[in-house]
């Protein structure tokens, strides 16, 4: 079905036009897309049930409290590490994040430094710290291909910690650079209180193995040490694999 894009319809109304174009059949929207061809137009799709169906919107699988269960290092903060963190609480397992860099709140103060005097910090800028590349930048990473799984889950999480419901049935889902650092922050803030730990400032420089386990050693001379580890270094970090 179309909608008219000038009209300004809620998912809701359009749900409700749909059902009633299909005889009053439940009608849930499951992609749309904005026609800029002519008259602009909303290209919908939705999924319809039947009176014998039962429809369950998706929940993405229950956070759980991993205070003292086994430990699993996630080494970065950007969309992997966060969403590795994430998974492993669902799971049962304490995520312990090492980032580099500062977080989101901090990192925002580096950039400003940045855009007024040049000065760069080497380990929070637009490439480093909480929320990865994308958080300050106009960069966009997105995705619909299932061939790697179910991405509901990624897009159900960035709802549940503030992003805009639309994300869940647009063509081209935008969380929005004015509103990420929030959600981001809203995710550090669900896996601190589930029992996992978050180390800003953290900058892995070595990796070995011991027979319980994993060791991280870091710049500051530090060590963690745990049953198992997540690379989640992002694009830019080169030097951890030097």
């Amino acid at each position: 079905m179309s909608f008219p894009a000038a009209e300004g319809l809620s998912v809701a109304r359009m749900e409700a036009e749909a059902s009633r174009a299909n005889g009053g059949a439940r009608c849930v929207l499951v992609r749309r897309s904005l026609d800029a061809r002519g008259t602009p137009l909303w290209r919908c799709q939705f999924a319809v049930y039947g009176p014998a169906e039962a429809y369950e919107p998706y929940r993405a699988p229950a956070l759980r409290d991993a205070s003292g269960a086994p430990e699993v290092l996630v080494v970065g903060a950007g969309p992997a590490g966060m969403f590795a963190a994430l998974h492993l609480l669902s799971r049962g397992l304490r995520p312990v994040v090492l980032e580099r860099g500062k977080d989101v709140h901090q990192r925002k103060k580096d950039i400003a430094v940045l855009s007024r005097t040049g000065k760069v910090d080497p380990d929070s800028n637009y490439c480093f710290g909480e929320g990865g590349a994308g958080t300050y930048s106009d960069g966009k990473l997105y995705t619909r291909s299932s061939k790697r799984g179910d991405n509901r889950e990624v897009l159900s999480r960035l709802v549940e910690f503030g992003a805009d419901p639309t994300v869940l049935t647009d063509a081209h889902p935008h969380i929005g650079s004015d509103r990420l650092p929030a959600v981001v922050e809203n995710i550090r803030k669900a896996i601190l209180a589930h029992g996992g730990d978050y180390h800003f400032g953290c900058r892995v420089t070595g990796i070995s193995r011991t027979p319980e386990g994993i060791v991280a050693t870091t710049e500051s001379g530090g060590e963690f040490r745990a049953r198992a580890l997540i690379l989640a270094t992002g694009h830019s970090a080169r030097d951890v694999y030097a």
